[in-house]
């Protein structure tokens, strides 16, 4: 379905495919997307441009990354994931989709925060693409804008810890799974695991309490400062299109 996508937007204009997709992409948004807008090839509505840009800003940072261009849609990088059979879009279809114009949807998945950072994927493509890297700009993307995943949480665990190591100085077990839960709504799987927790406490595997590190300041010192260094970026001869389909948008 979304090759179909691909070949509409890189085809001649007014291909059916291409009207009919991005109209069921449409209904399942609720930010009032020019729908004239959307069936025309090449055309972006303003929201999809935003994110694209977004992206590509985060493209510009990844040493390599205008190597995205180079995608031949072979499937090796999904054939190479070890996780991929959990993903509702696979790494190969997040790249389709970027090809298409349609950022949003990569952003909504729940790809990008299920990716073991295994490295596998980039490691055989065959172009040298770097998609564990770019499926983490992805993410950035998503934390910086508020796009969550319906119906799947994960992202309240990435919260939870870092909150706990910014507290204490390093991850309070507990405080993480009962804040993760209670955030989620999951009170029955809380209890459930109760039993658990009981058995790793008696053995001396999980705190009741929450130990703060010595010189925490000092820690706190080090992620400011590391949030603040701009990362090396590589010369970008011009700056991306953001409301451009496709390949076209990344500079050679």
């Amino acid at each position: 379905m979304v090759g179909a996508v691909v070949s509409g937007f890189e085809g001649r204009s007014g291909s059916k495919g291409v009207g009919n997709k991005k109209m069921s992409v449409c209904e399942e948004r609720k930010d009032g997307a020019n729908m004239a807008q959307l069936e025309t090839p090449g055309a972006l509505p303003a929201r999809e441009s935003e994110l694209r840009e977004a992206f590509l800003s985060q493209v510009d940072i990844i040493p390599g990354g205008e190597r995205l261009r180079k995608c031949i849609q072979c499937g090796t990088c999904t054939g190479s994931c070890p996780v991929s059979y959990a993903m509702d879009l696979s790494p190969r279809e997040v790249i389709a989709r970027f090809r298409a114009g349609d950022i949003e949807s990569i952003l909504r998945s729940r790809t990008i925060w299920i990716c073991a950072s295994c490295y596998q994927c980039t490691a055989r493509c065959p172009v040298e693409i770097k998609i564990t890297d770019l499926l983490y700009a992805l993410k950035r993307v998503a934390m910086d804008k508020k796009i969550r995943p319906r119906q799947f949480p994960v992202y309240r665990l990435s919260e939870a810890f870092v909150r706990s190591v910014k507290w204490f100085g390093r991850n309070f077990e507990m405080g993480l799974l009962t804040e993760f839960l209670l955030r989620s709504r999951r009170w029955l799987d809380l209890i459930r695991m109760v039993p658990l927790g009981l058995k790793m406490m008696r053995a001396g595997r999980l705190g009741l309490w929450p130990e703060r590190i010595k010189a925490r300041s000092d820690l706190l010192k080090i992620i400011e400062r590391a949030e603040a260094i701009e990362r090396p970026q590589e010369p970008v001869p011009q700056r991306p299109v953001g409301d451009v389909v496709g390949y076209d948008a990344i500079q050679s």
